[in-house]
Order: C-alpha cells, then sequence, then structure tokens
C-alpha cells in the first residue's frame, strides 16, 4: 500500500495507491465523504472498498481531497474536489496507460463528486455510489448516465432519506443503454455503523457478477 503524492489543481494530493499485478489491469478511484465532516481516505467504507478493488487485480487508488490529511488547498464546495478527482484518474492512467477500463466508487460525498467524474470520462464502465446525497446536492448533470452502476444506501439513513435516493434511481432507471442495480440495506444509517460488512458484501457480490461479464465480452455500459 505504498503512499504516494501527486500534483493537483490546487497543489500536492496525499494517497494511497495499489498497483496492479497485470499490466491491462483496470483501475478503479474510491472518493472518501464531505471533507468538512471528517471524511477523509481513511474512512473505513473508503479503505474496504479500496482492498476489495485491489483484490480483484486493479489499479487502485485513494486519496485525500484538497485540505484533507497532508493535501494542500481548501475546501472548493464540489468543483475543486472534481478537480482534484480527474487529477487523481490521470496519474493512476500515466502508471497504467494499456489499463483496459475504469470503476469510480464513492461515499456520501464522494459518490456525489463519483458521478460527476464519469460524466467527463467516457473510459468509466462502472461505479458504486454508497449514500448519495440526493438530497443535499443537485445530480441533475446525470442526463443521460454513461454507465451501468450500483447504487446502495441504508433504508434508515438520516442524512439523505431513502425517499430521494428512491428518486434518484428511478429518474437514472428509465434511461437506455445502461443498467442501474440498487440495494437497500435494512436497518442502515448513513454512515452503515454496525453493518460495514454487510454493505461491503453487496458491493464486492455487485462487482464480481459485473466482472463476470466482462470476462464473458459482454460488459455493460
Amino acid at each position: 500500500m505504498p503512499e504516494v503524492i501527486f500534483s493537483g489543481p490546487a497543489g500536492r494530493l496525499e494517497g494511497r495507491y495499489h498497483p496492479p499485478k497485470k499490466r491491462n489491469a483496470p483501475i478503479a478511484i474510491i472518493l472518501h465523504p464531505h471533507p468538512q465532516f471528517g471524511g477523509t481516505m481513511n474512512n473505513q467504507i473508503v479503505y474496504q472498498l479500496y482492498y476489495m478493488f485491489a483484490e480483484r487485480g486493479f489499479a487502485v487508488l485513494r486519496f485525500n481531497f484538497r485540505g484533507v490529511g497532508r493535501s494542500q488547498g481548501t475546501f472548493d464546495h464540489g468543483a475543486g474536489e472534481l478537480s482534484d478527482a480527474a487529477a487523481a484518474l490521470d496519474w493512476v492512467q500515466t502508471f497504467n496507460t494499456d489499463a483496459r477500463a475504469c470503476w469510480i466508487a464513492g461515499f456520501s460525498f464522494g459518490a456525489w463528486i463519483g458521478m460527476q467524474l464519469l460524466m467527463r470520462r467516457p473510459e468509466v464502465e462502472g461505479f458504486i455510489s454508497i449514500a448519495p446525497p440526493a438530497n443535499l446536492h443537485d445530480f441533475s448533470f446525470l442526463a443521460p448516465c454513461p454507465s451501468s452502476g450500483l447504487i446502495i444506501h441504508g433504508d434508515q439513513d438520516k442524512v439523505v432519506p431513502i425517499k430521494d435516493v428512491q428518486t434518484l434511481v428511478d429518474k437514472l432507471k428509465t434511461q437506455k443503454g445502461i443498467i442501474i442495480d440498487q440495494t437497500v440495506v435494512a436497518g442502515a444509517n448513513h454512515f452503515f455503523d454496525g453493518q460495514v460488512d454487510e454493505l461491503l458484501e453487496h458491493c464486492a457480490a455487485y462487482l464480481d457478477k459485473r466482472l463476470g461479464l466482462v470476462e464473458q465480452g459482454i460488459a455493460q455500459r
């Protein structure tokens, strides 16, 4: 788990990078929760997602947005953080020029940033969006959403009520050419307290399903 420092739009960004074992391995970028509410790349869910992808052969990067940990800069209400995420993907791609695909996984604020990034990067073929803050941020940019993915949230989330996430999911499911999977974790709050293992089991099952489709040559887009 090498510690890395790479250049971002507002200065140096701190991250952890897991190199792949195979030359053409896919890339995964993991995005953390809101910086102003304690979100960092060491968040338990972000940490576990990082290893979930690494165990499946991905080149994986998790990093601190600007102003978090040793990352330079100051919080920029999403615009700068999106630029940070784009810079992070650029950095990983410089070491993995033969990567066949890219995935983005984000938790809460990180899910919002991740969904914006996939709109800008056609190489992103899959996403995992955990507790996307559909009541706090505008997701109307997903018109249309270019990639298939998983949206997963808890039914006891008091930060992002289930009805707001359901509205987002219902809207995305009307779009043609992609498949949006949805999982609702019973009893889970916004932070999946006491249910992180269950959350990761759902995420891993979804990723394995998608990777199986890729291996059969019928990957979803």
